[in-house]
């Protein structure tokens, strides 16, 4: 073998260059594999699977190990880190949900019993379903967003199908399987995303000002302030029966003071605060005599009992969807009631999560929400099996925006909020014990969150056919008490002036395909 020269290639300028660099090269792989090493090592530290974190668990229950544990689980389930938020704040911000949404534990019932549906039944359908619902929404989409039967949706189905069209319940019920079936569709070929990605952003932040007015609309009706009269609403009368109607309704302003000097103290949770002092002082305001319980007229005892419900009557109402009698039910009927189920349901619910989503800046910069399509998927789910239960269309509440006004980011919310309603199934008097006036001024509170949205949409002349639109939608909430209402009168406006400014072009196709069929809605139901 030749010997190398300094002139030849593995010379002196040659051969140690060549080592060196495999040298560095076999040091760069081993750095490598170490580190490789070391960082599957701190993930398999700090990010511990399922199976390890319960085998574990049996040896450190009720450790500062075992906490640790439970804050890794929280941690790899909701991502709180990523969203900014603790475990303590998402279990008080869904608290804080429930407490505002407990009421339809009492109004569902109310209302279906009028369809001749047995209450209890109706009272336990309800808290089932909105759990199931509800823990759907948290784990498919992480999302603090608490589901249960929708107000007006029930009205419909007791005053409009049963009463007014004469059908059944069993149909009604029916019809609204049938709708959560459709929902299922939807939400799988991604209809429902589609069309709330195609509404724009100004349209959106109108909807989220529309909802904190009709919130806090609904807020003011629930303490009694505003009722009817000649020009539809004014405020009460507090010296006339003063004892009922207005020392609840002084009850409700004290509770909307307590949470807005606790708001502006920067208290945390200062919402269920305020609904516990509120309900507080009205038990010592019955001890004192101040308050007069009138039951033949809605005005019951404040203090809850420890009565338990009567769980056998979940047959009375579970499955008689399916016990229906079609020798007098109208094939073409029965679709239209589908059909109106569908039409509000979709649009309540997308209303409800833009609106919501909107003021938890959940949404991105093309104003898109992520993780939409699962949480549609949980309105489906829950509608479904709400009517299997019995009860009417399960859907998104816009009480949740009191669980992310106090800090609800992710899944956690909704899951602490979904447990309550299960728990409220053995309590059930305790829960539906909390008055109204205690939880109107929660809704009057987070309307007013939700309102300060407004400054962010332009209302100047070069902006004015995006204004105009989320002006109408926010008027039109409130004052034709219907959240898909507003909705259609703002993607309607919206198709029009922008066609007649000439600026068809910016409006996605969707749109016109939406406001045709709001205008067909109006024409043939």
């Amino acid at each position: 073998m030749r010997a190398c020269t300094a002139d030849s290639a593995c010379g002196a300028g040659g051969a140690r260059p060549f080592l060196r660099l495999r040298r560095e090269k076999t040091k760069t792989r081993t750095f490598c594999k170490r580190r490789a090493i070391k960082i599957r090592k701190n993930v398999e530290i700090n990010r511990p699977n399922v199976l390890k974190y319960s085998l574990s668990r049996l040896k450190t229950w009720g450790t500062k190990e075992e906490e640790k544990g439970m804050k890794t689980v929280f941690e790899k389930v909701f991502q709180l880190s990523k969203h900014k938020t603790t475990a303590k704040t998402e279990v008080m911000a869904g608290i804080t949900t429930f407490m505002t949404m407990a009421y339809i534990l009492a109004v569902n019932p109310s209302i279906l019993s009028a369809a001749g549906m047995d209450a209890t039944a109706v009272l336990l359908a309800t808290a089932l379903s909105s759990f199931i619902g509800t823990a759907c929404m948290a784990l498919l989409a992480n999302l603090p967003f608490a589901l249960s039967a929708g107000m007006g949706l029930n009205a419909f189905l007791a005053y409009t199908v049963v009463l007014g069209m004469g059908y059944t319940w069993q149909v009604a019920l029916l019809a609204v399987f049938v709708e959560g079936l459709i929902f299922v569709v939807l939400s799988l070929t991604n209809v429902r995303e589609a069309i709330f990605n195609a509404i724009p952003l100004t349209l959106k932040r109108g909807v989220s000002v529309g909802i904190g007015l009709f919130i806090c609309f609904i807020g003011l009706q629930n303490a009694g302030l505003a009722v009817d009269s000649a020009t539809l609403v004014t405020i009460t009368s507090f010296t006339e029966n003063f004892s009922t109607h207005g020392i609840c309704a002084l009850l409700a302003l004290i509770g909307l003071f307590i949470m807005a000097a606790l708001y502006l103290h920067h208290v945390r949770g200062a919402i269920l605060l305020g609904i516990l002092a509120t309900w507080v002082i009205g038990m010592i305001c019955q001890v004192a005599g101040i308050y007069v319980p009138d039951p033949a007229n809605g005005f019951y005892t404040l203090f809850p009992t420890m009565a338990l419900t009567d769980f056998s009557k979940l047959g009375l109402t579970f499955g008689q969807c399916f016990n229906v009698d079609f020798s007098n039910v109208g094939i073409v009927n029965f679709i239209i009631v589908v059909f109106s189920f569908l039409f509000v349901d979709i649009f309540d619910t997308l209303g409800t999560l833009i609106g919501v989503a909107t003021k938890a800046d959940m949404l991105d910069e093309e104003g898109r929400l992520p993780g939409i399509k699962p949480a549609l998927m949980a309105d489906a789910i829950g509608t479904t099996v709400g009517a299997v239960m019995g009860t009417s269309t399960i859907t998104t509440f816009v009480e949740s925006a009191s669980g992310v006004a106090v800090g609800g980011r992710t899944g956690l919310t909704a899951l602490t909020t979904g447990l309550l309603f299960l728990a409220s199934m053995f309590f059930a008097p305790i829960f539906t014990a909390i008055p109204s006036f205690a939880t109107a001024p929660a809704l009057m509170m987070v309307g007013y969150l939700m309102v300060s949205t407004v400054t962010e949409i332009r209302f100047d002349e070069d902006n004015m056919a995006e204004a105009i639109p989320a002006y109408l939608a926010i008027v039109a909430m409130p004052l034709f008490y219907s959240i898909s209402e507003g909705i259609s009168m703002g993607i309607i406006s919206y198709v029009v002036l922008h066609v007649l400014s000439g600026k068809g072009k910016q409006v996605k196709p969707l749109m016109y395909v939406l406001a045709v069929l709001f205008v067909l809605k109006y024409i043939f139901l």
